[in-house]
Parts: C-alpha cells; sequence; structure tokens
C-alpha cells in the first residue's frame, strides 16, 4: 500500500453524517489530507482549488448527482482532473445502478453500508492496480 498520509482526498456527498463517517474511516487509515462538498457543485468548486489524488462520490445528490459529475470531470474540455480515480457510494446495488455508475466512468463502487475494510480494498485497487483509461466517442474512463 503507498503511503496513505501523503494523498488529498475529496469526500463528496450529501449526507452530513456519511460524509462523517467516510471521514473518520479515511482518517482511520491515515489519510489526514481530506476536502469535503455537499455536492457534485461544490465538489467542482472545491477541485478548481485543490485538485485530488482520489474522489469518494456518493451517486444519489440534488443538482448534480454521481454520475452527472463523474461524466463532466472525465469529459469536459475544462476538466481540472480527469483521469481522477473515483470511488462511487452507493446504498443501490441493483444491477442498473452498477451498469449506469461504470458507464458514467468510476473506477470502483461501494455499496453501504460501508466499513475500513471494504472502503480500503477499493483505495487499494485504484492506487496500487489502476486499470488503463478508454476513451471513445460514448465513454471515457477505466
Amino acid at each position: 500500500m503507498s503511503d496513505l498520509a501523503s494523498i488529498h482526498v475529496l469526500v463528496v456527498d450529501d449526507n452530513t453524517h456519511m460524509r462523517a463517517i467516510i471521514v473518520a474511516i479515511l482518517r482511520g487509515i491515515g489519510i489526514t489530507r481530506i476536502k469535503e462538498a455537499a455536492d457534485g457543485a461544490d465538489a467542482l468548486e472545491a477541485m478548481r482549488t485543490v485538485i485530488p489524488d482520489l474522489v469518494f462520490l456518493d451517486l444519489n445528490m440534488a443538482h448534480i448527482d454521481g454520475l452527472e459529475f463523474t461524466k463532466m470531470i472525465r469529459t469536459a474540455e475544462d476538466s481540472p482532473s480527469p483521469y481522477v480515480p473515483i470511488i462511487m457510494i452507493t446504498g443501490h446495488s441493483d444491477v442498473t445502478k452498477i451498469i449506469a455508475a461504470r458507464d458514467s466512468g468510476v473506477n470502483e463502487l461501494l455499496t453501504k453500508p460501508i466499513s475500513a475494510h471494504s472502503l480500503l480494498e477499493r483505495i487499494n485497487a485504484v492506487i496500487n492496480n489502476p486499470r488503463p483509461f478508454v476513451t471513445t466517442a460514448n465513454y471515457t474512463g477505466p
């Protein structure tokens, strides 16, 4: 595992309590450079000041949801970091949501309830075993 204390993480979730849980787990595994955003619009603004090494992102949010945010980060001409690893968190594990998340360009999916172990597994996957990116007319992502 890479030195987790050196990475910057952006946690995006409109649920304050869920953000607090994710942040607590991240701090518990040694990640201290954490920025929080309440929705996709706040996250885009946050990424204009500090580009994270990793994004945790809720699927369902008001204004700009996780799918829209991911597509914007992956494909916008002015994207601050189109290849940033994105781990999407969702309480919906039905196949249509999983396919939508995959098709939006997320690197990994984590279903709620989350645990420190499952969160660390996804971090390990995106840091130590990154998948190559593909860009086509209809898709950009791993």
